[in-house]
């Protein structure tokens, strides 16, 4: 798969990057908060991919010609900037870092390596009809998973459950769309539409609020 940057529309913009060390200079956009928390993180694989993904939401700020205003997690584990202004959502995966911005929606993106073992885990996120349609094929269970991760993220609060509280539609294994709901909670038939992309043997989703 190949780095890429994407303006979606005048809105919104994604960046998909290829983990690998930065040079401290590559670095320099970071805010004085975000390098501290740079220069806190032991774990070299860890340091990676946290550059990494801020390399993907600077690449997309700038095709949007947005200043890059750095970024904090809130006691949910979502991202925000420190400007308040507009909306953000990180993901990485093996070997690479993904980010997607919005002006003015909540957003939600995610990044999933297709793998034979997802099969035998099904049952943990996916609702009983959902497991009626889906075909016995990794892809089609990666999709799922994916796109329940993007409408996770865009909803922005822990203690929804995969399974019990995020049903899909059907939908065929080479769609481009998901659609998706939030069920049981306050988001309460909120509904959602979910980019798919397939990129080599990574699937990747998203979606705005």
């Amino acid at each position: 798969m190949q780095a890429k940057i994407e303006k979606i529309d005048s809105y919104s913009a994604l960046a998909v990057k290829i983990i690998e060390d930065q040079e401290d200079q590559q670095l320099d956009f970071l805010s004085f908060r975000e390098k501290l928390s740079f220069a806190n993180i032991s774990h070299p694989e860890k340091k990676k991919e946290w550059a990494t993904a801020r390399m993907a939401i600077h690449g997309a700020l700038e095709v949007l010609n947005v200043p890059y205003p750095g970024f904090f997690k809130d006691e949910h584990g979502k991202s925000h900037s420190m400007n308040g202004q507009g909306y953000v959502s990180l993901t990485h995966t093996s070997g690479f870092a993904g980010a997607i911005y919005h002006r003015e929606n909540p957003v939600g993106i995610d990044m999933d390596l297709i793998r034979e073992k997802i099969l035998r885990i099904g049952f943990r996120f996916l609702d009983q009809s959902e497991l009626d349609f889906l075909e016995n094929d990794p892809i089609h269970y990666t999709m799922a998973w994916s796109a329940k991760e993007s409408i996770f993220k865009c909803q922005g609060r822990k203690g929804v459950s995969f399974r019990d509280n995020i049903l899909l539609s059907p939908f065929e294994v080479g769609a481009g769309k998901i659609k998706g709901r939030i069920r049981g909670t306050d988001f309460a038939d909120h509904h959602y539409t979910v980019e798919v992309r397939k990129l080599e043997n990574v699937i990747l989703t998203y979606t705005t609020w």
